[in-house]
């Protein structure tokens, strides 16, 4: 058996959990918080077994799409404030960052 925690966009969350309802996969879905964007993001806690693993990492490949974004830098914390001017930079957000680790033990009460 495996844990699979996808972290995502909340922007692809509905489609992705909707997604692994229809191909009968149980998830828990939990909101986090970007560090780099500092945007919302959508943890997914997925407990399976090990023959299923391709197909949920295929049900997860199909619903988060990468995507480029305009986003604004933030103004540096340090005392060059002054001379700083923040230009949109575009960059590629979505997609997922998914970790499978081993489950030693499993209960459900």
């Amino acid at each position: 058996m495996k844990l699979l925690i996808a972290v995502i966009q909340d922007k692809d969350s509905n489609r992705l959990s909707n997604a692994l309802i229809k191909e009968g996969f149980r998830a828990t879905k939990l909101a986090s918080t970007g560090g780099f964007l500092r945007a919302g993001n959508t943890t997914f806690l997925i407990g399976i077994e090990d023959d299923r693993i391709q197909s949920a990492l295929d049900v997860i490949r199909s619903s988060c799409k990468v995507r480029d974004q305009l986003v604004t830098p933030v103004s540096p914390v340090s005392g060059a404030a002054d001379s700083y001017i923040p230009f949109p930079v575009e960059v590629q957000v979505g997609g997922a960052a998914v970790f499978v680790l081993p489950v030693e033990q499993f209960e459900h009460f």
